[in-house]
């Protein structure tokens, strides 16, 4: 089963095509298990106003088809219950600052990682496609105290902060990355080695990591940044 991340933005045109697979998956499973529509986990953590934040990643999803939400809004410093991700057909975990959470879900991480292996989808946005690498990029605008990317994408954290996400993908992500600058930001992490290279998602795109080759949907472009003698090679790949 597929790994879904979403670089975040809102483009109600292009929803279809960005949670569209997501959901086909997840209902495909659902039907499996001889339900009419699936039960997708939506968690949110922390943001400022959380609830609307589920409301509109529900809103995003509807637009691909029907489904049941199992909804958790948790508050920065709050752990998931296993009960959050429990008999569902996909999972759907937002966005805001990527350290709250993986506070949140590093301790459900083994129980997410086996419900991919059992064919239950992920799609992770923004944040939530952050902290799904091993190695997650949580903030940061500075590296040795040198500006990397705009502050105001830094998550009001300064130094780069890299550490074990949930481990449903072997490379780092992050996102915004036309729109904040931070593709510079995972440019100059993996140059300082940091991270041994990653993926940079535009908003209103999402990268699908399933068996075979990588595949994007949505409108804008995944950039690819990988270490090199003597540098740093970036190239991007689009729908």
């Amino acid at each position: 089963m597929s790994v879904h991340l979403v670089g975040g933005g809102w483009n109600p045109v292009r929803d279809p095509d960005v949670y569209g697979p997501f959901l086909s998956e997840a209902t495909t499973r659902a039907e499996a298990a001889g339900r009419l529509a699936p039960r997708i986990a939506v968690i949110v953590v922390g943001t400022s106003d959380p609830a609307e934040h589920a409301e509109k990643l529900k809103t995003a999803l509807s637009a691909a088809g029907l489904f049941e939400a199992m909804q958790t809004v948790l508050d920065p410093g709050q752990v998931a219950d296993a009960s959050a991700v429990a008999d569902v057909d996909g999972i759907l975990v937002g966005g805001g600052a990527p350290a709250d959470y993986l506070q949140a879900l590093l301790p459900l991480a083994e129980q997410i990682r086996q419900q991919v292996a059992d064919q239950i989808p992920y799609l992770g946005y923004s944040a939530g496609a952050m902290i799904a690498a091993e190695r997650a990029i949580l903030g940061g605008w500075q590296i040795g105290g040198v500006e990397v990317c705009p502050r105001a994408a830094g998550e009001d954290i300064d130094e780069v902060v890299i550490e074990q996400g949930i481990g449903l993908i072997d490379v780092s992500v992050d996102v915004h990355a036309v729109q904040w600058g931070t593709l510079a930001r995972l440019v100059a992490t993996t140059e300082a080695g940091l991270v041994d290279g990653g993926l940079a998602i535009d908003e209103g795109t999402a990268l699908v990591v399933g068996e075979g080759a990588l595949h994007v949907v949505g409108s804008g472009s995944v950039w690819r940044v990988s270490q090199t003698k003597g540098g740093v090679l970036v190239n991007t790949f689009g729908a």
